[in-house]
């Protein structure tokens, strides 16, 4: 399995498919291939797919534990250029929306369009509190702290508590932009969100379309916060991301 080392970084990172490229960017608590698992089989026919470990996340490793999304845009925006990537397309989920917006914010030049699923654009940090590893251990929640230590063993090294007091952290701040972020915002845009999805309502996917017009934005009904996944919606997702990347490639 290839890594890429970005900085103080080694990334690792799937690499599948040929085409123009798709920069896959996963969710908080997860890893490229595990939050992405639905869209390889329809996507990497046309598109070279790319699904990288965020720095703190799954198999990627760093001497430096500590993260936040805007470093982990950096990281990003390394990672194609090691790879000699010129452009690319950024698909990101949750987390991964917020790393997408600000990559694209500091690197337009970069970016061909941007997806993103369950990212309101906002920092919200109800829930956060809940997350904290003192919580996680007074509640009970064994299961997902187990869950923690196996799929980020190799980038926490065994200190899953210090990755979750990086991630309450993050969660509480991003993906938080500025005016002048946003109005750097001008490829072509897909915002996606599931109906019931409480970090990325419409009214938040329409505040990101009034700063950027071009957008466009999908609610899919009866979905939460992974709409894209196998137990949602995955096949109208991925009809219409395909649908939208055919667009921009006509454009």
């Amino acid at each position: 399995m290839p890594y890429q080392q970005v900085g103080d970084c080694s990334v690792f990172y799937e690499d599948i498919g040929i085409g123009e490229p798709i920069l896959f960017l996963h969710s908080g608590y997860s890893r490229g291939i595990v939050a992405f698992g639905g869209q390889i089989q329809p996507f990497f026919h046309t598109y070279r797919c790319l699904l990288p470990d965020f720095r703190g996340h799954g198999r990627t490793k760093s001497a430096c534990l500590d993260w936040d999304t805007p470093s982990i845009a950096e990281d990003m925006a390394g990672f194609l250029q090691a790879l000699g990537i010129e452009k690319a397309h950024l698909i990101g989920y949750s987390l991964g929306g917020g790393v997408a917006l600000h990559l694209a914010a500091k690197y337009p030049e970069r970016v061909r369009s941007i997806v993103t699923i369950g990212c309101g654009g906002v920092a919200d940090p109800v829930g956060a509190d809940d997350y904290e590893p003192e919580a996680l251990l007074r509640d009970g929640q064994t299961a997902f702290i187990e869950r923690i230590k196996r799929l980020h063993a190799e980038a926490h090294g065994g200190d899953w508590q210090h990755h979750m007091r990086q991630s309450t952290r993050d969660w509480r701040l991003y993906p938080h932009l500025s005016e002048k972020g946003w109005l750097r915002l001008t490829m072509p845009m897909f915002c996606i969100a599931g109906e019931h999805d409480p970090f990325a309502s419409e009214e938040r996917l329409l505040a990101i379309q009034i700063r950027c017009p071009q957008a466009n934005r999908w609610i899919v009904p009866d979905c939460g916060h992974r709409p894209h996944m196998p137990t949602d919606s995955v096949k109208e997702v991925n009809i219409r991301i395909l649908e939208f990347l055919e667009g921009v490639a006509h454009n």
